[in-house]
């Protein structure tokens, strides 16, 4: 049974849309409503608007948009059900005992059961006899402290086939759950399916979440043996592009500054050694999405990659994806180990705080890193470092500008003036590129549209536009429908998407209920909300006027007709004189 419109109507009236974004995104009051950068793409000019008064939000730079509902599904990457229930905690209410029988929201919830369980398991074999190989890794090796292991909740998977497997079945585990948890491998051979454990003889980290669930882990070997590292894959629990270890832990506190690492023992040895403010991004590399869930809990990052030239490399990386959030990077330099853990055993805390200390901002890092490819004492290698450098210094500010200039100006032997033009020659070639890139953008989205939601759009625009002016009419001012109906109905309509808004819209108010974005927001995705939501922030601009709708109807019908001529011109000749055909067969 799907849950039902009066506690869904409750549930909009005790949450407030603009206290519960303002959790996630900084909102400025501009005018009626306020405005923020999008979460859930890169911006620097802020297009995320919310709109108290239909409690509803609105990107006009990607599109997102919906209810409180939809803004939860998308920003924790929750189902349906999981939204509404954690809404329903934060407004203190009760989950009705009937509520929506999610059949994909169960499951989520057996794999998370599922990965609770195998932590359970992987840290109890490790504290038994049977596990010693793995405790002298983590507290031998690694130096960790029983109270590092407990709070982590370190593990170590036996070397066997089906250990983990039995132990589940015993739990009352099938071998699709597990299989669908990426706890077990399956293997098909003569017809036959079998399976078997996919962590065997490996020091175990489980990955948790914001909300302390296990959603996944990460198992190392213990010795020189490939692969190095088996990690879960992703999963209905689990997208490693969205996964940060440790921010769990680290986002508490409000910290001013998070310390982004290479690897989970890093900021396992960093929290050890009292860094509690670090993290790892989980995958080959960082994503957006990663650096916009950061962006959600600090101001800084400070970038402490390993010190070889992959790390390097992700550094310089980083640098750019980071840099596109707003936030402030500083860039740490490791000396004496090539990488935190190693500092931290070698050194102490001391030796790391230091290095915290000194860390380089993104334009020092890279202007250091061009020292390092030239002989500066040379014209023609002065010449290059400076025309580089100038490239780095016009993505900043004209302050930093100005301060840099004057910088190198005494460091280099040149005029200021000469490194200012410089920089501004570099600032034109830039934005000349970008200028150029972002034409081509639109020509790419103009000849071949990426609409995910409505491909049928850009093939019948016109037609599309009247539709969605339709659709807004009726969701501004629902009484309207009634003037409309009997001229319109789905069959009348184009695209299929804009057909099932409308059906399921009509189909409310047939019934006399209401058609509030919470209450249709069951029935399609987060993408398609957002659509829904955008054609509700159409209707401030719409006559709502019979004659308006009627010039829309007199599109689609004549888009209809075209469509209808269009099939017949695609029939054969014997086709087309079967249409003219008397029934009775004369």
């Amino acid at each position: 049974m799907a849950i039902s419109d009066e506690f869904l109507n409750e549930l909009r009236e005790r949450t407030d849309i603009e206290s519960l974004i303002s959790q996630y995104v900084n909102l400025s009051k501009r005018g009626r409503n306020p405005k923020g950068l999008c979460p859930f793409h890169n911006e620097k000019t802020p297009s995320f608007t919310v709109y108290p008064e239909s409690q509803s939000f609105y990107c006009f730079g990607c599109g997102a948009g919906g209810d409180a509902i939809t803004f939860m599904r998308r920003i924790e990457n929750l189902d349906y059900v999981e939204a509404v229930k954690q809404l329903a905690d934060r407004a203190g209410m009760r989950m009705p005992d009937d509520g929506y029988d999610d059949t994909i929201a169960k499951h989520r919830q057996r794999i998370l059961a599922a990965n609770r369980e195998a932590a359970r398991f992987f840290h109890q074999t490790m504290m038994s006899p049977q596990g010693k190989a793995g405790l002298d890794y983590f507290a031998g090796q690694r130096r960790l402290s029983m109270q590092t292991i407990k709070r982590f909740g370190l593990g170590f998977a036996p070397d066997s086939w089906d250990a983990l497997r039995n132990h589940m079945h015993s739990k009352g585990f099938t071998n699709q759950e597990l299989y669908d948890a990426n706890l077990v491998k399956k293997s098909e051979k003569n017809g036959r399916v079998s399976y078997y454990d996919n962590f065997r003889n490996r020091a175990i980290v489980p990955i948790i979440d914001l909300r302390g669930n296990v959603i996944a882990f990460g198992g190392r070997v213990l010795d020189d043996s490939k692969p190095k590292y088996v990690n879960t894959s992703d999963t209905l629990v689990y997208k490693k592009s969205n996964g940060v270890f440790a921010l769990n832990f680290a986002k508490n506190g409000n910290p001013s500054s998070l310390i982004v690492c290479e690897g989970y023992m890093d900021v396992i040895a960093l929290h050890q050694a009292g860094f509690t403010n670090s993290i790892a991004c989980l995958g080959t590399a960082l994503t957006q999405e990663q650096a916009r869930l950061i962006a959600r809990y600090t101001d800084e990052v400070i970038l402490s990659y390993d010190s070889d030239e992959a790390g390097q490399k992700a550094t310089r990386r980083a640098i750019g994806i980071f840099g596109q959030t707003g936030l402030k990077i500083r860039v740490l330099k490791l000396t004496g180990g090539k990488d935190p853990d190693e500092i931290i055993k070698n050194y102490g805390r001391e030796k790391f705080q230091n290095l915290l200390d000194g860390a380089a901002n993104d334009i020092e890092y890279g202007i250091l890193r061009e020292r390092e490819k030239y002989d500066v004492e040379s014209i023609d290698g002065k010449s290059k470092f400076l025309t580089a450098v100038a490239d780095i210094l016009s993505k900043g500010n004209p302050i930093e500008q100005d301060m840099y200039a004057s910088k190198l100006a005494d460091e280099m032997s040149v005029s200021k003036d000469a490194i200012i033009r410089e920089i501004k020659r570099a600032y034109k070639r830039r934005t000349k590129v970008q200028s150029k890139e972002q034409f081509n953008e639109i020509v790419r989205d103009t000849v071949m549209p990426k609409d995910t939601v409505n491909p049928e759009r850009s093939k019948h625009l016109k037609a599309a536009k009247a539709e969605e002016t339709l659709i807004a009419t009726i969701m501004q001012n629902p009484d309207f429908y009634r003037k409309i109906k009997d001229k319109v109905s789905g069959d009348i309509f184009v695209t299929d998407f804009n057909r099932r808004v409308w059906h399921a819209l009509a189909s409310r108010l047939d019934e006399g209920r209401e058609t509030e974005l919470s209450l249709i927001s069951a029935e399609f995705t987060p993408e398609e909300m957002g659509r829904i939501a955008r054609f509700a922030s159409m209707a401030d601009r719409l006559s709502n006027t019979v004659t308006e709708c009627d010039d829309c109807i007199k599109v689609l019908e004549k888009e209809k007709n075209k469509m209808s001529v269009s099939d017949v011109s695609q029939l054969s000749d014997d086709e087309f004189r079967n249409l003219f055909k008397n029934p009775n067969g004369s």
